[in-house]
């Protein structure tokens, strides 16, 4: 299981088919190539027009224009408005990013997902109308940080600050023990969600089920009782 994009992707429209995408740097780039392989239509946008060849000439975006961002007008002309979901990846021009979220809000766009570079940013982006804020340098680091301090836990999508989903290794405490007799809700205040089988997950597992010292399995509870776990 992968949660690592869970995060971004759950705010976007489940209804639109479509999106635009401005900014073609490392994090725009990923955006538009995930959007496009999923079978999405994507408008991607940027400054620099060398940026906008490589991503028609590498097939990432359906379509990419070379335009201002900070330009209502460009944006307006380019059909950027008529979009219901548009993410402004501009993330180390701060000036040009928030100014870029403004217009687009302006402009009637009803979903905006911006990316910060610092806290600031973010606060800034909200400020200015962005519905949803991504920082992925934050992210990152606080994904690392857990890693090297919980090597078990091999993914976590946050639900909100204090509640997460975590797909772990099977701790060893664990090995030849069914679901019903670790009483995971009881013990340390967990739900099991899935565990592995041969590679392959099984959702809502039966209770007389033995858990296996390798295997993994998700589990979903508050932070202070994942971190209870004999992990």
């Amino acid at each position: 299981m992968n949660f690592s994009s869970l995060g971004f992707f759950r705010s976007l429209r489940k209804d639109n088919h479509q999106f635009a995408v401005i900014g073609l740097g490392r994090f725009g780039r990923s955006v538009c190539s995930t959007l496009h392989q999923l079978g999405y239509q994507v408008l991607a946008t940027d400054v620099d027009e060398k940026r906008v060849s490589e991503a028609l000439n590498e097939q990432i975006v359906g379509h990419a224009l070379q335009l201002d961002s900070t330009e209502s007008g460009a944006l307006k002309e380019a059909g950027i408005f008529e979009f219901d979901t548009v993410i402004v990846a501009i993330g180390n021009y701060v000036q040009e990013s928030i100014i870029t979220t403004l217009n687009v809000k302006e402009g009637g766009v009803p979903h905006v997902v911006a990316k910060a570079s610092t806290e600031v940013h973010c606060k800034l982006l909200k400020r200015v109308g962005a519905d949803h804020v991504v920082f992925p340098e934050y992210e990152a680091g606080r994904s690392l940080a857990r890693s090297l301090t919980k090597p078990s836990i091999l993914e976590r999508f946050d639900l909100d600050p204090d509640n997460s989903i975590v797909e772990v290794i099977v701790p060893d405490d664990f090995h030849g023990r069914t679901i019903s007799e670790l009483q995971l809700r009881n013990r340390y205040g967990v739900n099991l969600l899935a565990v592995s089988n041969d590679g392959k997950f099984t959702i809502n597992p039966d209770p007389s089920k033995r858990l296996e010292k390798g295997s993994l399995m998700v589990v979903i509870g508050c932070n202070k009782d994942i971190n209870r776990l004999p992990i």
